[in-house]
């Protein structure tokens, strides 16, 4: 219970980290969009592409979403830590955590790929650090276990939920 209780602000850490890595690789995808020297299919600059620009603008919204779930996660362990005599973290909490263990890793590692597709074949090239990121992301996605783990937990959260709101109600829901 005291190592659980120390390894949740370390996933954030390792989450907002990963968040960082995106953002540069964002940076990155956006100023190889715009090059005057990188056009194709015709046009000017790779930005000039409706493809370039959705994977941009899904990149940044995903990005957005993302730090909005790690911020709403480190919000409610900080205040069960601001609880005093309380040891465990509520059911809600721990579903906040499972969610930013499957959640961002998956999104970040989709925005660096996209990042990488904008960059061609230099973008794999091991002088450049999207293929080391790429591999990065890849990797936080194992390393607190499978995604599939942590999905089945924020499905119990929700069933859990659900029945607390059927028995609140008198009865379980026949149809939505």
């Amino acid at each position: 219970e005291i190592s659980q209780g120390r390894l949740g602000p370390g996933r954030i850490h390792h989450c907002m980290r990963m968040i960082g890595l995106t953002e540069r690789a964002i940076e990155a995808a956006a100023a190889r969009a715009i090059d005057p020297r990188r056009g194709a299919f015709g046009e000017e600059t790779l930005s000039q592409l409706g493809v370039v620009q959705q994977q941009i603008a899904r990149a940044r919204m995903s990005v957005e979403q993302s730090r909005l779930l790690v911020l709403a996660c480190a919000a409610a362990l900080d205040a069960e830590a601001a609880k005093a005599g309380t040891g465990s973290k509520s059911a809600e909490t721990r579903a906040l955590v499972a969610m930013i263990k499957a959640a961002v890793p998956l999104a970040c590692y989709k925005v660096i790929d996209d990042c990488l597709q904008i960059h061609g074949g230099a973008g794999v090239c091991q002088d450049f650090f999207l293929a080391r990121a790429l591999a990065g992301a890849r990797t936080l996605r194992l390393a607190d276990g499978p995604d599939e783990v942590h999905e089945r937990s924020v499905a119990k959260f929700e069933f859990s939920r659900a029945k607390k709101r059927a028995k609140a109600m008198g009865k379980l829901p026949s149809r939505l």
